[in-house]
């Protein structure tokens, strides 16, 4: 992945988000426009979900306010009995300033004070009082108004995000779920990280005018993963192709839990691998044997075995880790695969086995690595990054420290780049949360590896594959029905964007 990433799919910080709507006045825009087109926007969403219905609409002191001063004007504009409460009551309207002060002089009907008396014949209420603005826990009468609205069902829609809750990292301060939230231009970290993304309900990003062309500018490095930013390296297939061609996947089988390889070797093959190998002891290969057939599988008679198998260089991406064995021999295969300098993708146990040195793993990465933790494996592993900090910025520091490829798997998996570059997944149902997910992800990735893709976008398509086969199942998904699911999500993306499946 490089700078000019679709941008389509960029996520914007707070600061960043400034910086656009600051150069989108520098072009000619101006903040009042982009204001009246915000709250535009939240009404038109409002009325799109239900019907005709009393609205409070709670504004606060900044720009998240004065949105909620024409989301409030458009809805009475349109019919709807509408009440409004300013944070400070009447005299805080003289405080406010810019394009906020403006459109809070348009409102011509009572501004009350925020209080709870606020919520009375209620049936809506509009957050509007802080957004990603703020910068620190929620507090007072804010904090209490929203409360006691969640409290009695009220349904909630919340401005550019739910306040209280931290626009770059996801962290609720306060916040309370919101059923419908409207940000503009971008989404922002928070609408996707958790426990953020489930309180933003459902999110709209609407166009205010803002030019596409200001992220030039900006730069992001944070996206939303989807197939616009790995298509174009998908692997295809050709007339000539044969199954060296098209890749070979080595992967190390543990024992006595054969059954985590196994569910990565199906992977690896159903992502398009033309050969995948598992390389097991001697007393596990009955075993391998007689599960694997479109498999091959090679007995280890002794540890110096692996060594020499590595020789063959028409192997092309390695996994290691599910499955293989919390013990001496599987880190001296960490350390054998990755002295290969080809792609290699590191997962469980083999993680797990250099948590005591995680140094020494870190200095043994040679070429390309790819490193496919969980929470606790990478609480083990990098047991010195600040468990508190969100998840962009601990798997930022991990991927500089070992100038690998982190994959911090979960409900919101973060696949961050050496470079600082993070992409953030949400097509993930929870339906994955079951045991062996994890080994078909990592198959998914070395299969990807091994037909020659880049090593993050390839884990970027590994994740969105594997959130997809498991949406495409739907409830009652075991691990063992994901590799089979693979085909039909492949032969959509191929179909629908006219590539050689």
């Amino acid at each position: 992945m490089n700078a000019t990433m679709n941008f389509q799919t960029a996520i914007l910080t707070t600061q960043q988000m400034d910086e656009a709507d600051r150069l989108a006045v520098a072009a000619g825009k101006s903040a009042i426009s982009l204001m009246e087109e915000a709250g535009k926007a939240v009404a038109r969403a409002i009325e799109q979900q239900w019907s005709k219905r009393s609205v409070i609409v709670l504004c606060g002191p900044g720009n998240n306010g004065g949105d909620g001063f024409v989301t409030a004007r458009r809805l009475s504009e349109a019919g709807w009995p509408v009440q409004l409460a300013l944070l400070g009551g009447q005299g805080a309207q003289d405080r406010l300033t810019g394009a906020a002060r403006y459109h809070s002089t348009l409102w011509t009907k009572n501004i009350e004070p925020l209080t709870l008396n606020a919520l009375e014949g209620a049936k809506l209420v509009v957050d509007a009082l802080f957004g990603a603005g703020l910068s620190r826990p929620l507090e007072g009468i804010a904090k209490e108004i929203l409360a006691v609205a969640s409290h009695k069902h009220l349904p909630i829609v919340a401005i550019d995000v739910p306040s209280g809750l931290m626009g770059n990292t996801g962290e609720a301060l306060g916040a309370v779920k919101a059923e419908l939230t409207v940000t503009f231009f971008r989404k922002k970290p928070a609408h996707l990280l958790l426990p953020g993304r489930t309180l933003c309900g459902k999110i709209i990003v609407a166009d205010i005018g803002i030019p596409s062309d200001v992220l030039e500018n900006i730069a992001p490095t944070i996206f939303e993963n989807d197939p616009n930013l790995w298509l174009s390296q998908l692997p295809q297939t050709y007339g000539n192709s044969n199954k060296y061609s098209r890749g070979h996947a080595f992967i190390y089988g543990g024992y006595p839990l054969t059954g985590a390889a196994r569910l990565a070797a199906f992977a690896a093959a159903r992502a398009g691998a033309g050969l995948t190998t598992v390389a097991v002891p001697l007393i596990a290969y009955p075993i391998y044997a007689a599960a694997l057939t479109s498999i091959m599988v090679l007995p280890l008679s002794k540890p110096e075995d692996l060594e020499a198998r590595l020789t063959d260089p028409r192997i092309s991406a390695l996994l290691i880790g599910p499955g293989a064995g919390i013990n001496q021999e599987t880190r001296a295969y960490v350390h054998s695969m990755l002295d290969t300098k080809r792609a290699v993708v590191l997962d469980a146990d083999a993680l797990t086995m250099f948590q005591n040195d995680p140094s020494s793993l870190t200095q043994a990465i040679k070429g390309p690595c790819v490193l496919t933790p969980h929470e606790g494996e990478f609480r083990r592993l990098f047991n010195d990054i600040h468990a508190d900090d969100d998840k962009l910025t601990r798997t930022r520091l991990a991927a500089t420290r070992s100038r690998a490829i982190i994959v911090l798997k979960g409900c919101d998996t973060v696949i961050t780049s050496p470079n600082g570059q993070s992409v953030i997944n949400s097509n993930a149902p929870p339906t994955l949360a079951t045991a062996g997910a994890g080994d078909v992800l990592s198959g998914i990735i070395v299969g990807l590896l091994a037909q020659g893709m880049d090593p993050f976008l390839a884990s970027l398509a590994g994740v969105w594959l594997h959130g997809a086969a498991a949406t495409e199942f739907g409830p009652g998904l075991i691990a063992d029905d994901l590799p089979n699911l693979l085909p039909k999500v492949l032969r959509h993306l191929y179909h629908s964007n006219n590539l050689n499946a």
